[in-house]
């Protein structure tokens, strides 16, 4: 008898871009983000200004998820103009290809490995080495995972994570997160130098401070969350952590555009070939895809995942460190 195909295997046929639809994705995006970007230059009511920051922030996660999606090969995948132009985004918005695609990539060939997860995520300690590991690295690793570290992503996650940090151990190998740091400070010093501090904060400054802080909430919620699980050494599958120690984020239409559908995570993470546009329509399609483990935007489901720290053998489930 010939074995039923694997749920990975059923998903290939969904792994395939269509490139009119795709370019129309980036360049409609970048229209957008562009023109809302421009709006908030001085001339414009300073309540409409503001607005159109906010709107600058969503529509740059949006394009970010493309960027990732562009990067994974998912779309687009022998253009070397989507190649060249992702590059070029990849290094405004403070994520150069150079180290995004190799931790990434990595990220997705360990996700849920305990001894490895830390690479290209947030770190993962079990409960029995927290308690055993120095005060000062134990600081250090909730530093890492603390709510004021994601909602300061532009600081701590991509400025210092994405750009400092790499640039510092290999500039050979990273020599964009250089051009990353030289074209954000020749941004911002022309933008003062012209329109003033107050459009340098509205144009990019809270465009890039929401965008960071929601993606990298995101990346945070999609693999630290409750029902996650974590594996040591046997066990692992890549179908298994796909589903099991991979979100499904719950969003309202308009913020699954502007997320890019991103909150399909365990799909994505069971065939990253799969296009962003396509990932709702795989999930109606495949009905095991259906019963992933599930969390939402809701101040209530954030308080739960954020409130999770270590890895607990014992229960086999992430559990805070108060009483630790």
């Amino acid at each position: 008898m010939i074995p039923p195909p694997t749920l990975h295997a059923r998903t290939k046929a969904f792994a395939k871009d269509t490139p009119w639809k795709s370019w129309w994705c980036i360049l409609s995006t970048t229209f957008l983000m562009v023109a809302f970007m421009a709006l908030t230059l001085p001339g414009w009511p300073l309540a409409f200004r503001i607005f159109c920051s906010i709107l600058s922030g969503l529509l740059v996660i949006r394009l970010f998820v493309i960027y990732h999606d562009q990067q994974h090969h998912a779309i687009l995948p022998k253009s070397k103009t989507a190649e060249l132009y992702m590059r070029l985004f990849g290094i405004w918005v403070l994520c150069p290809s150079s180290i995004w695609r190799s931790s990434h990539d990595y990220h997705h060939a360990h996700n849920s490995k305990l001894r490895s997860a830390h690479i290209g995520s947030y770190p993962v300690m079990t409960k029995d080495n927290y308690r055993t590991t120095p005060r000062g690295e134990r600081f250090k690793y909730l530093l890492m995972r603390h709510p004021l570290t994601i909602l300061f992503g532009y600081v701590f996650v991509f400025f210092l994570g994405m750009v400092i940090y790499p640039m510092s151990r290999d500039l050979r190998k990273h020599y964009d997160c250089l051009l990353a740091l030289l074209l954000h400070l020749a941004l911002a010093a022309t933008i003062v130098a012209v329109f003033g501090w107050l459009a340098l904060a509205l144009t990019l400054i809270i465009p890039l401070f929401i965008a960071c802080a929601l993606g990298s909430y995101l990346f945070y919620a999609q693999h630290n969350f409750p029902g996650v699980t974590f594996k040591d050494k046997g066990g692992w599958t890549h179908e298994g952590a796909a589903l099991e120690s991979s979100s499904y984020l719950r969003t309202n239409p308009l913020m699954a555009w502007f997320t890019g559908n991103i909150g399909y995570h365990h799909i994505h993470h069971l065939n990253h070939r799969i296009p962003f546009y396509r990932l709702p329509e795989i999930y109606r399609a495949i009905p095991e895809l259906q019963s992933a483990k599930t969390t939402t935007l809701s101040p209530l489901e954030i308080f739960r995942c954020l409130r999770l720290k270590v890895w607990c053998v014992e229960t086999q489930r992430m559990v805070g460190v108060r009483g630790l």
